[in-house]
């Protein structure tokens, strides 16, 4: 048993929004000598002792696997990412998206968004998760005064008047954090979460997520598409090879929606049989499908956080709203909610106020909810809309994508929801152009 350790802020999950959150807190680190410590189940690696790492950072060593899962990054979590200091080096291994296809499977109308006509070199980046969390920890790793607790379990939580006590266990041993602000970003299923008690709202979708990674005949040129078939949408992401614009354009990284009954059996399938499936589902606009990575499956489910700030706790990520993936938009609303957490906490800095009161994080509530409202409404109502099998309903469907392409001003009101603009969140970390 360890004795008592004192932080002004632990992060509980050092994945992608931990780490993000680390990065956008880094100048406030050093400016503010805040202590910080960050709290991690799976050990992070730590690749500035490995061999195989370039020190010239345009020739990165990275090779990416045929078989690594992907995030697409908005334009705006691109700038977000530019402003913490991570884009250039991120941006070697980053698939540009110039071209949106929008279709709905046996109708007529679609809806395509180009890059070109917005004003931005892309409408969107796709990234594998593995070069992301290198990115991000490599940047993290420079935070000497940061204390990384990994790999270390948090097997109890107990709030203070001024703070959280936190209990975590390494290898039988137990220590106890002190802390002003505890952010719990340990994923949907927050085990935090369920220790303070927080009580989450639910819509169960009865829909698995099918991800993989497929090599199409012809080339993907930059394009994503997303299609909409009588089971749920067919996401297809471009990925380059090592991230190079002129390198081989023929993978994909696959999100594919169905039914629960439908799930089991296709992650049964053998490659050739699920290609085929795959096949009928999306069309040949890429040509036939060649090759299938391994495949994952998981449940998708509509959740949120009824309460998401407490004095001195503060709930992002996952933790706080899971979405369906239609349109992408899980990560990059959790990014922009990182940013608006940073800047809260600068705001306190400077004001000499208290990391944890709940006035403080109450404002970076306010700032965040109208955001968060309106993304998971945004994303609910299309999967509501393109999951609904009625024959009239799927016949407006058809006209609706129809004359949102011959219609400018609700063309560009999507493409800003899929670049993740939005001019709800204070100045400092407002995304768009």
């Amino acid at each position: 048993m360890k004795g008592l350790e004192q932080f002004d802020l632990v992060i509980a999950g050092g994945g992608m929004v931990g780490a993000s959150l680390l990065c956008a807190l880094s100048p406030l680190v050093d400016q503010y000598d805040l202590r910080v410590a960050i709290v991690e189940a799976i050990p992070l690696p730590s690749f500035s002792a490995n061999a195989d790492v370039s020190v010239d950072h345009h020739k990165p060593s990275y090779q990416p696997s045929y078989d690594a899962r992907s995030t697409a990054l908005s334009w705006g979590s691109r700038n977000i990412y530019k402003q913490l200091g991570v884009w250039d080096r991120l941006s070697l291994q980053a698939t540009p998206i110039e071209h949106i296809h929008v279709s709905d499977q046996g109708r007529f109308g679609s809806v395509r968004m180009l890059a070109s006509d917005y004003g931005v070199d892309a409408l969107g980046y796709v990234v594998e998760n593995g070069w992301l969390g290198r990115v991000l920890l490599e940047s993290v790793e420079q935070m000497k005064a940061v204390s990384f607790l990994c790999p270390a379990a948090v097997v109890g939580v107990e709030t203070t008047t001024t703070g959280s006590l936190i209990h975590i266990e390494n290898e039988g041993v137990t220590q106890t954090l002190e802390t002003k602000l505890l952010v719990v970003a340990d994923g949907g299923r927050s085990e935090l979460c369920r220790q303070l008690r927080i009580d989450l709202e639910q819509h169960d979708y009865r829909q698995q997520a099918i991800i993989a990674n497929v090599t199409s005949q012809r080339p993907h040129q930059n394009i994503a598409y997303e299609r909409f078939t009588k089971t749920g949408p067919v996401a297809l992401l471009p990925l380059n090879e090592q991230g190079k614009r002129m390198a081989a354009q023929n993978r994909c990284a696959l999100v594919l929606t169905v039914a629960e009954d439908e799930a089991e059996m296709l992650t049964a399938m053998n490659d050739k049989a699920f290609l085929e499936k795959l096949q009928e589902k999306f069309g040949y606009r890429l040509g036939r499908f060649q090759q299938v990575g391994e495949r994952h499956s998981y449940p998708l489910r509509l959740q949120w956080a009824k309460d998401q700030v407490r004095p001195g706790v503060v709930i992002m990520g996952n933790a706080a709203h899971t979405l369906h993936p239609v349109a992408g938009q899980g990560f990059n609303l959790a990014l922009r909610g990182v940013a608006c957490l940073a800047e809260t906490i600068r705001e306190a800095c400077i004001a000499n106020e208290a990391l944890g009161a709940m006035g403080l994080l109450q404002r970076y509530l306010d700032r965040s909810c109208r955001d968060q409202k309106q993304t998971i409404a945004f994303s609910d109502q299309m999967i509501r809309l393109f999951s609904n099998n009625d024959l009239l309903l799927s016949h407006l469907r058809g006209l609706g994508l129809l004359a949102l392409d011959c219609s400018p001003p609700l063309k560009k009101w999507f493409a800003q929801k899929a670049m993740g603009f939005t001019h709800h969140l204070p100045p400092a970390v407002r995304v768009g152009k």
